[in-house]
């Protein structure tokens, strides 16, 4: 296995897509345009949905992203656990009626063993039950063996949204993270290796062949469509033989100069651990939402983002931070990111200075509370 960091890992990901004649997209900003339905991009395919329905058409019929993400509803358990995070960034590759099952499934075997060169006796990967279709080209045009393939129900392995709308089956590749470990050879022992974090998907290719009817039943979609999505964090915990997101590279070197500010040693005590995550978390949400235009507010994304902030400066406290902190960190999350994501750069200083002064505010209050 070769050692890639999270930049690295990024580019190279666009980068094969670009060798299979895939049109690179920026990342859209967090805020949804012309979508009601979401608060921010919560996922690498929902500013694509448009090309998906055929609304707009699609500037080619074959894209790839790296697409920032924000996601809240675990936001309680940010900082709790090694895993949980508001902010990630979501790789993918996207056929708009183009290629389909035949061409992404070696594709993304091609991708996983030959550029990231995951050992194979490392890798399974889930089926839909009744997708024979994608269990025949897995076993004839890769070279796993089928002893590593299994077959889960709609709860793992059926993609959809809603009640109504475009949906289909789905192929997941795992990695094993256990040490002198037996393979486990029946799906019974997949997923409680599964459940118990020992095994971990990484990439999910989602074939989206039907549109769901209000009476719940599936009709073929005239054109198929590919959307596959893997977190950037993710992915590089499995490719730098780390714990948690919190230990790949660029995370890491954030959550150090938290513990530099505090004056902390990570790893000591169970309560300073969840504060150190969640501040290493949560500005690198603020720092993005900022650099995409959203403002502390009392509502909406706004008040999101307040929260954040807000949490991060209060978990300081808990620390012994005294004084503001969070745009030193920010400079740290722009130095890490800035290589893909080169906004973050050009707006450092409006950052600094939306951070300060929030930071700022919600310390008087604080004081005079």
């Amino acid at each position: 296995m070769k050692f890639m960091g999270a930049n690295e890992l990024r580019e190279s990901f666009i980068s094969f897509f670009e060798s299979k004649e895939h049109l690179r997209m920026e990342s859209f900003p967090l805020v949804p345009k012309n979508d009601k339905s979401l608060l921010l991009i919560n996922a690498g395919m929902a500013p694509l949905k448009p090309y998906f329905t055929g609304i707009q058409k699609p500037p080619k019929s074959r894209v790839t992203t790296c697409q920032k993400c924000i996601r809240t509803g675990d936001i309680e358990n940010v900082g709790k656990t090694s895993r949980h995070g508001t902010f990630f960034e979501m790789l993918g590759n996207f056929s708009f009626g183009d290629y389909f099952k035949n061409e992404i499934i070696p594709w993304s075997w091609e991708y996983v063993t030959e550029v990231l060169k995951l050992p194979k006796d490392k890798l399974y990967v889930t089926i839909y039950l009744e997708d024979d279709e994608a269990y025949e080209i897995w076993t004839t045009k890769t070279d796993i063996d089928p002893s590593r393939i299994f077959r889960l129900g709609k709860d793992d392995n059926f993609w959809e949204v809603g009640t109504v709308g475009p949906c289909g089956p789905c192929t997941e590749i795992h990695y094993d993270r256990g040490e002198n470990v037996a393979p486990v050879t029946n799906v019974e022992d997949f997923v409680a290796a599964s459940d118990a974090d020992r095994i971990v998907e990484f990439w999910n290719l989602v074939f989206i062949q039907f549109d769901k009817q209000e009476d719940g039943s599936y009709a073929p979609l005239k054109n198929k469509n590919i959307d596959t999505g893997m977190g950037l964090e993710r992915l590089a915990v499995v490719v730098q033989d780390v714990d948690s997101i919190f230990d790949v590279d660029t995370i890491c070197a954030l959550r150090n100069l938290v513990c530099e500010i505090a004056g902390k040693e990570y790893g000591k005590t169970y309560q300073d651990d969840v504060s150190i995550r969640l501040i290493t978390d949560h500005i690198r949400s603020a720092t993005f939402m900022i650099s995409d235009g959203i403002m502390p507010t009392n509502e909406g994304r706004g008040y999101v983002l307040r929260r954040l902030i807000r949490r991060a400066a209060r978990h300081g406290r808990l620390l012994g931070i005294e004084g503001s902190f969070l745009a030193k960190l920010s400079a740290e999350v722009i130095n890490g990111s800035k290589a893909g994501y080169p906004e973050l750069e050009e707006k450092k200083e409006f950052i600094f200075k939306v951070l300060t002064n929030e930071e700022n505010q919600f310390n008087k209050t604080i004081d005079q509370g």
